[in-house]
């Protein structure tokens, strides 16, 4: 935990209990995962806390909001030294459509996009929906 405890205070982000807490149960995650599933993993902790940890998080570049079209925004681990910047830290998702899982394709990086003069992007997100290699049986 003291290197959590590090890493946190890296990032300029008070190193409370629960907080690393979040952050382990993230880092052991292969999955993007919901608000509801780290309420469901920490039963006892209040869901603001949980909701709070999760912006703070994404702010200070930990993990990364993904929407797989679930309606569900879902948050996965950030790669080490990513700053979220469009032009050099964006991935491809995958979304099953059969198990409901969304991962991050991190070796598959989202191409450069020109937009039109005056368009200024502040976000991006490609999201593959189709059956993952577990559902397809093909690991």
């Amino acid at each position: 935990m003291a290197e959590i405890e590090d890493y946190l205070q890296q990032k300029e982000i008070r190193p409370t209990a629960m907080r690393m807490l979040i952050y382990k149960y993230l880092a052991a995650q292969n999955i993007a995962s919901a608000l509801v599933d780290i309420e469901n993993a920490f039963d006892k902790a209040d869901r603001t806390t949980l909701y709070r940890t999760m912006k703070t998080f994404e702010k200070k570049g930990i993990v990364h909001q993904i929407n797989d079209g679930s309606g569900t925004p879902k948050y996965a681990m950030c790669e080490q030294d990513c700053n979220c910047e469009i032009d050099n830290d964006l991935h491809l998702h995958f979304h099953c459509t059969k198990c409901g899982e969304t991962v991050c394709l991190t070796d598959y990086k989202i191409p450069n996009v020109s937009l039109p003069k005056g368009y200024l992007a502040e976000d991006m997100n490609l999201l593959v929906k189709g059956i993952c290699d577990k559902c397809n049986g093909k690991k």
